[in-house]
């Protein structure tokens, strides 16, 4: 069962959208105030597009097939928080639209689960 996961989750990192691209883009390598992000985390029997786990946050990016799928998300959302995950949604437009607004609403979302950290950290030698 877990080499299917993984394999799964593989699959869906090779063939992300534009959008999903843009914003690993933003989230890898710990760019958002020093936070650590995955790529297709398994979450029960879902794959959340990203996750930073030390605070239980997923970021999900939403195309167009997903008007049609509301109740679906909705079920995958409740299932996600009710395992202790907060689940940020955004439309693969707003990504490639406003990746800078993506940026600020997802470091908001940070701060406000991890208050303590309301600074950035600090470089080497500041």
């Amino acid at each position: 069962m877990q080499d299917e996961a993984t394999a799964r989750a593989r699959e869906l990192r090779r063939d992300g959208s534009r959008a999903e691209r843009i914003c690993w883009e933003l989230l890898r390598g710990r760019r958002l105030n020093g936070f650590k992000f995955r790529r297709q985390h398994s979450i029960g029997p879902y794959f959340a597009d990203f996750a930073c786990i030390s605070l239980k946050i997923v970021i999900e990016i939403d195309g167009d097939h997903h008007a049609f799928q509301v109740e679906t998300d909705n079920r995958r959302t409740a299932a996600m928080e009710q395992d202790g995950w907060r689940v940020l949604r955004f439309w693969a437009n707003q990504v490639v639209e406003n990746p800078e607004g993506i940026w600020t609403e997802i470091e908001q979302a940070l701060l406000a689960s991890a208050p303590h950290l309301a600074s950035p950290p600090r470089g080497r030698g500041t």
